[in-house]
C-alpha cells in the first residue's frame, strides 16, 4: 500500500485526540504497519505520553524552520511503543511568527513528509486544538481526518467550524489534483452508566452516518495513567477495555485501506 498521512484533529480541546494519536499509532503498529508518529502540538502530549524527552532531539519546529534539517534526521523510536515518532515542544509555538513572511507555509509540512514516505504505511499528525497555521498545514498534509468528537453536550456545535475550515482546504487541494477524506468521525470518552452520552451518540450518528467509526472509545482510568509510565494503553495494561478498543479501531483503518 502507498503511504496515508492521518491527521487527528479538532480545534475544540479535551476530546481525546493526543490519546488517540498516540494508541492508533502504536495499535497500527502492533498490526505489522509501519508508523511515524508526528507530534504537531506545541504543547507535545504525545512526545510526553511515549516517554520521550521534549528537548533531547531536534524537533518539528526545527524541520520546519531550517532547510538543512531533514525530517528523517529527527526520527526517534519509543522504548514502549511500535512506531517511529518526531518530537515536538513549545518552540513550535513560535510557527507562525517564523514563518509570516514566507507564502509557501501552509505546505512546508507536507514538503518535509513528502521526503520519508517511501518508509511508512502511515504518519499520524497530532494537532493542536486550533485552527492556526499548524492545523490548517497539517491539513494540506494529511490525506484523511479522524476527528475525535466527546460524547458529551454540545460536541456537535464545535465541528461546524472545522468543516468549514475542512471544507476550505478540499477546495483549495482540488486544484493541486490531491483531496482530503474524513478517515471517520470517533466517539470518545463515552460514560456508559449516563443516558445523555448515548443520546450524543445517536445525534452524531445520525447527522454524519457511515463517517462514523463503529468503534466507540469509553472512558477509561488505564488510558489516562500510561501516559504516566511513558506507555500507550496497549503497552501498560493489553487487556483493559481501551486496549481493545483502540486494537479494534486500528483494524477499522486498516480495512479502509481497500
Amino acid at each position: 500500500m502507498s503511504c496515508k498521512v492521518i491527521a487527528i484533529t479538532n480545534q475544540k480541546g479535551g476530546v481525546g485526540k493526543t490519546t488517540t494519536a498516540v494508541n492508533l499509532a502504536d495499535a497500527l503498529g502492533k498490526c505489522g504497519r509501519r508508523v511515524l508518529l508526528i507530534d504537531i502540538d506545541p504543547q507535545a502530549s504525545a512526545t510526553l505520553s511515549l516517554g520521550v524527552d521534549r528537548y533531547s532531539h531536534k524537533s518539528i519546529y526545527d524541520v520546519l524552520t531550517n532547510d538543512n534539517i531533514p525530517l528523517v534526521s529527527t526520527i526517534v523510536k519509543p522504548e514502549h511503543a511500535s512506531c517511529d515518532m518526531v518530537i515536538s515542544n513549545i518552540e513550535l509555538s513560535n510557527l507562525e511568527t517564523t514563518l509570516i513572511d514566507n507564502p509557501d507555509r501552509e505546505f512546508i509540512l507536507n514538503d518535509r513528509i513528502v521526503t520519508v514516505k517511501r518508509k511508512y504505511d502511515y504518519i499520524i499528525l497530532d494537532c493542536p486544538p486550533s485552527l492556526g497555521l499548524i492545523t490548517v498545514s497539517s491539513l494540506y498534509a494529511a490525506d484523511t481526518l479522524i476527528i475525535p468528537v466527546q460524547c458529551q453536550f454540545l460536541a456537535i456545535d464545535g465541528l461546524t467550524q472545522l468543516l468549514n475550515t475542512i471544507k476550505i482546504v478540499q477546495n483549495k487541494k482540488k486544484v493541486n489534483h490531491k483531496s482530503l477524506l474524513i478517515e471517520g468521525i470517533l466517539l470518545t470518552m463515552l460514560d456508559k452508566r449516563v443516558k445523555s452520552s448515548w443520546a450524543i451518540v445517536s445525534e452524531i450518528k445520525e447527522c454524519f452516518g457511515e463517517k462514523v467509526f463503529k468503534t466507540i472509545i469509553t472512558t477509561n482510568i488505564k488510558a489516562q495513567v500510561a501516559p504516566n509510565y511513558g506507555m500507550s494503553v496497549i503497552e501498560y495494561s493489553a487487556k483493559s477495555p481501551a486496549s481493545k478498543e483502540y486494537k479494534e479501531l486500528a483494524r477499522e483503518v486498516i480495512a479502509n485501506e481497500d
